[in-house]
C-alpha cells in the first residue's frame, strides 16, 4: 500500500513540476528587436525558454520547433500551422534563420509548435513589427 501511494505521489509531483514548467515557458525574438529597421534577407534568431527544441515528427509534448508567421498573428492552440509562403516552418529545430521580405513594414509572430505543428497557441507565441528597407 505504501509503495502504490508513494508511486502516485511521485507520479503527480513529475506531472505538476511538467505542468508548471510549461506554463512558464516562452518564445521570443532575440533579432531583430521591435520597431527595427532592416535589409532583406532579414536575419532572425529564436528564443525559447521552459521548453525543449525538437525537429518535426518528435512526439514530446515538452518540446517543439519554431514557425514564424509574416504578416499573420499567432494560431489557436491545438490548430495545425498552415504551411504556405507566409508560414515558415523551421522543423529541424533551426535556431535562426534568413527571410525574405519586400521593403515596407511587416510583422512577424514567432509561433512555437509541437512535432505534428500543432501550435502550442499565442502564449508560446511572440508578435513584432519592423520595417524593411
Amino acid at each position: 500500500m505504501f509503495k502504490k501511494l508513494l508511486s502516485g505521489v511521485l507520479l503527480s509531483s513529475t506531472f505538476l513540476v511538467a505542468v508548471a514548467a510549461h506554463a512558464q515557458a516562452r518564445v521570443f525574438f532575440i533579432e531583430p528587436k521591435d520597431g527595427a529597421t532592416v535589409t532583406s534577407p532579414v536575419h532572425v534568431v529564436f528564443g525559447l525558454e521552459g521548453m525543449g527544441l525538437a525537429p518535426a515528427g518528435d512526439k514530446d509534448p515538452a518540446k517543439g520547433h519554431h514557425h514564424v508567421l509574416v504578416d499573420a498573428g499567432p494560431v489557436q492552440k491545438g490548430l495545425v500551422i498552415p504551411v504556405d509562403e507566409k508560414s515558415l516552418h523551421f522543423g529541424k529545430a533551426q535556431t535562426e534563420a534568413d527571410i525574405k521580405l519586400p521593403p515596407g513594414d511587416h510583422t512577424l509572430t514567432l509561433q512555437f509548435g509541437d512535432g505534428a505543428h500543432q501550435s502550442f497557441g499565442p502564449e508560446m507565441s511572440q508578435t513584432i513589427t519592423i520595417h524593411v528597407k
